[in-house]
């Protein structure tokens, strides 16, 4: 099956703005993302190590009340999420493993770029009390300012460190 085209970025949009509006009006919630591995760490914690679990700040609160931290609107977003971006990329053809990447860099370089960026967000987005997802679109689309603020500084960043790691694109 030949590859099909990328979908037009702001036909996404729209999309995107629309899934945000139906997850408000069904569900009662935004999108967001940032809290599914610190379910899945609690819950495997509560197996392994549960007293240290119960009493670490980070993951005890999702242990709290005695029910499944996995039992919640965000592990079913994400597993869905996963499992549409799965569907969308076997239905478009473009199922397979590859590391994408500019001609200066190796592939070992890009994967450590890739992953010290997202130890990086993963940091950000403890200490900012949400990932992008949720401090952007479900955050901005209520107008919160704390949202508007992390975004200005998400591009902010992105732009300042870009010159530097541009090259390996080009």
């Amino acid at each position: 099956m030949k590859a099909k085209p990328y979908w037009n970025p702001y036909m996404a949009g729209v999309l995107l703005g629309l899934t945000l509006l139906a997850t408000f009006l069904i569900a009662g919630q935004g999108l967001g993302a940032s809290a599914f591995p610190k379910r899945v760490l609690a819950t495997v914690g509560s197996e392994v190590v549960p007293e240290w679990t119960a009493s670490n700040p980070s993951l005890g609160m999702y242990l709290e009340d005695d029910s499944n931290p996995l039992r919640n609107w965000l592990v079913i977003e994400v597993v869905g999420v996963m499992l549409g971006g799965l569907l969308g990329a076997l239905s478009a053809g473009r199922f397979k493993p590859t590391v994408e990447k500019g001609p200066r860099i190796s592939t070992r370089g890009r994967l450590m770029y890739a992953a010290g960026g997202g130890v990086i967000m993963g940091f950000a987005a403890a200490l900012a009390r949400g990932c992008t997802s949720g401090q952007a679109l479900s955050g901005g689309a209520l107008l919160a300012t704390g949202s508007w603020a992390f975004m200005m500084m998400v591009f902010a960043g992105g732009y300042a460190f870009a010159y530097l790691v541009r090259r390996q694109w080009t």
